[in-house]
């Protein structure tokens, strides 16, 4: 028995059935809190969580990653954790979704347990403290060694209300965050199923534009696509396509979903949330997530780098994302469902899959 084992087990036997008598969101700030009051105990935090192999490492569009595991958007969406995750074992996480302007959120609840789905059901529409207070955040932080990622949303106000304002929101924070040195990659999020704007970011036309004007930016680290979860192919390589034509290389499958019909959910738990809002994370978006990246990989080959995001909880979840073409991953709801060992946990296990490493 390993010391994941016994972690997970304590997790998942002892503690998260009683935090998860508790209000989600208010358990999420309050994790957060702690999270980063404990940042710089490093030795510790390496000892009980994370795993280290040479085997692991990448180098991808410029960036060295210890290791494939990330921490996907909307977790740490204001920035408390930066300097937490790698000592948890992640060779990378993404802050964010931020907005240049501060935002309190959608109206709760902005999360919600489907225990049974394995997933949460998101409502929190690009919740910021906003760009610049971000900024200083990160700014106080040691984050040298450390592969952060900026996840940009336009900011989700009322006075945020054409394509034009919402185009120059995401130029405000790309700009701020690009002089940033502690910054490796961006993430553009046009996909959030909860926020306002987003059916302009649906259009083509309005996509090229978007794209056009983060170009005249020469903003030089990599950027991701964050990319649609419910769309059909064509429309994907369409997206892709400009892309790529544009410079853009790098895309993450999949953003939330919206369908309450899909079949990872459990009957009761829909009905539970038949009145409430937003966008479901976690095992519900594993198939969509995974179709797209091997339709992706297998269209476009090496030019694309893709991470894999969406219903990973476990070593096998991952190796599904691999072997489906993704060259790394993201989790979010596997972390709040199996514990903070779980990027350690499935280090450990790759490093001793023979498939994995081959591919």
């Amino acid at each position: 028995m390993t010391k994941f084992n016994i972690q997970h087990g304590i997790y998942k036997n002892i503690l998260r059935p009683i935090i998860f008598n508790f209000d989600a969101e208010k358990v999420h700030n309050l994790t957060t809190n702690f999270g980063e009051s404990i940042e710089n105990m490093e030795w510790l935090l390496e000892t009980l969580y994370s795993y280290k192999n040479e085997k692991l490492k990448k180098s991808l569009l410029g960036i060295d990653f210890d290791n494939p595991i990330g921490l996907g958007a909307g977790f740490d969406y204001d920035g408390h954790l930066t300097k937490t995750m790698k000592h948890l074992g992640f060779g990378f996480n993404t802050v964010g979704t931020i907005s240049a302007k501060p935002y309190e959120g959608n109206k709760p609840p902005r999360m919600t347990r489907l225990v049974k789905s394995k997933s949460i059901l998101v409502n929190k529409g690009f919740k910021s403290d906003g760009a610049i207070v971000v900024a200083k955040r990160l700014d106080k932080k040691n984050l040298k060694g450390h592969n952060i990622g900026i996840s940009i949303g336009n900011s989700n106000i009322p006075s945020v209300n054409t394509l034009s304002k919402a185009i120059d929101d995401y130029l405000f924070t790309f700009a701020l965050f690009s002089r940033r040195k502690y910054v490796k990659y961006f993430e553009l999020n046009i996909s959030c199923p909860n926020i306002v704007i987003r059916e302009s970011f649906k259009s083509m036309e309005n996509i090229k534009r978007l794209i056009k004007e983060i170009n005249k930016l020469k903003v030089k680290k990599p950027i991701f696509m964050k990319m649609h979860n419910e769309i059909e192919f064509e429309e994907s390589d369409k997206i892709v396509k400009t892309c790529l034509d544009s410079g853009i290389q790098g895309f993450i499958f999949a953003n939330l979903i919206g369908n309450r019909q899909n079949i990872a959910l459990n009957k009761s738990e829909v009905s539970d949330i038949k009145e409430l809002k937003g966008g479901l994370s976690g095992k519900p978006t594993f198939d969509g997530s995974n179709r797209l990246i091997a339709h992706t990989r297998q269209k476009f080959g090496k030019n694309v780098v893709i991470i894999g995001s969406g219903g990973i909880f476990n070593a096998q979840d991952a190796l599904v994302k691999f072997k489906s073409g993704a060259d790394l991953i993201q989790i979010v709801t596997g972390l709040i469902f199996e514990g903070p060992q779980i990027a350690g946990d499935i280090n450990s296990k790759l490093a001793k899959n023979k498939l994995y490493l081959a591919s």
